[in-house]
């Protein structure tokens, strides 16, 4: 699978990332350091010292640059090297690769492609760990497959009644309704009304509401999930229309896939809520039911792909979603690899691209 490098990754969460103690991620098969300077800058590198490719993420900071704890090269924000021990003389083309990096909704975002065409606005507009007057559970998991088929399991909720019958038991109309699925700049929105059900369509409630639920998928893979209750008839009396104070209700959900390999992904999710008396915290222990059942069949997916490599997916009409959000992908590969009306000589390192 061919990922957009265009696009800001979640990296980290930012509370991973105190001031001088660097830590050692990976994303699309390259191996950075994230770090925060004395004064507080985010800095993403390449984790590698030029000498001998050691780890830089094993490294020491020292204020504003970055020490390699094997023989001592120090490094600058920029990657550039500035100091070697015992040697007065250093090339000004000694630099690791500087990758563009900001924090957002508590979490650390890289720019994995072009470092010029860096843009914070692009980071997707989800809800996060910084919304005032709410109360949060998150955490992530790791997957032995392909990232592509966890946004893939995120754009299809119609799983969930067979997947999660036990976990999170809903009525069947996940699965026999279609929502509406509308194409978004650099994303889909995926969002339905499931009318005169429990909320959510819950099983074993006696309270009946109208809910809706907004999906918006942003690349790179990236779920912010809003809505709630709604009187009985509101569905009706908006003709299936979006309510326009769906991303004020009082939860959400954010979610965010990483590919670190080719065969491996981070899953990222935090959930927010507006608090219901004097808890500290969302209590998320079905979800994560919900999310072992995922992983557990996302992983078997990936065995059966892998031991049959000729094999195809056919689709169904609820893989609309899914087949919006790959043509938009595919479109921003094509982007990124149109001719350039200008490019950069040969052996000419790029300027790094610092946003805060």
């Amino acid at each position: 699978m061919t990922y957009v490098r265009n696009a800001w990754y979640v990296g980290a969460w930012a509370h991973e990332v105190p001031r001088n103690h660097p830590l050692g991620v990976q994303i699309l098969n390259e191996s950075l350091v994230i770090w925060r300077t004395d004064a507080g800058v985010l800095v993403a590198l390449e984790d590698r010292c030029l000498h001998r490719l050691a780890p830089l993420s094993l490294g020491r900071c020292e204020g504003e640059r970055l020490r390699c704890m094997y023989h001592g090269l120090l490094y600058d924000h920029s990657g550039r090297v500035v100091e070697i021990p015992g040697q007065n003389r250093i090339s000004p083309n000694l630099r690791v690769r500087a990758y563009p990096v900001v924090q957002q909704h508590g979490w650390i975002w890289v720019w994995m492609g072009d470092a010029a065409a860096a843009n914070e606005a692009l980071v997707p507009p989800i809800l996060g760990l910084d919304r005032p007057n709410h109360v949060f559970g998150y955490g992530q998991l790791d997957y032995l497959v392909e990232a592509r088929l966890v946004t893939e399991n995120l754009l299809d909720f119609s799983h969930i009644t067979f997947l999660h019958s036990k976990s999170v038991p809903v009525s069947e109309t996940w699965a026999r309704e279609r929502p509406r699925v509308r194409e978004q700049k650099r994303g889909v929105r995926v969002d339905r009304w499931i009318r005169r059900e429990g909320l959510y369509g819950m099983l074993n409630t006696e309270s009946l509401v109208d809910t809706y639920l907004c999906c918006d998928f942003f690349v790179p893979g990236v779920l912010l999930i809003t809505g709630g209750p709604y009187p009985l008839g509101t569905a009706d009396v908006l003709e299936g229309r979006s309510p326009d104070d769906c991303r004020e209700g009082d939860t959400f959900a954010s979610h965010a896939v990483t590919p670190l390999t080719d065969k491996t992904a981070r899953y990222f999710y935090m959930f927010g809520r507006r608090p219901q008396g004097d808890e500290t915290a969302y209590e998320i222990t079905d979800k994560e039911c919900a999310f072992a059942e995922d992983k557990a069949m996302i992983e078997a997916q990936q065995r059966n792909i892998d031991a049959n490599p000729n094999a195809r997916f056919i689709a169904t009409s609820a893989d609309k979603a899914i087949v919006v959000f790959n043509r938009l992908i595919e479109k921003l590969l094509q982007e990124e690899h149109a001719p350039r009306s200008s490019t950069v000589c040969s052996g000419e390192a790029p300027s790094p691209v610092a946003l805060r």
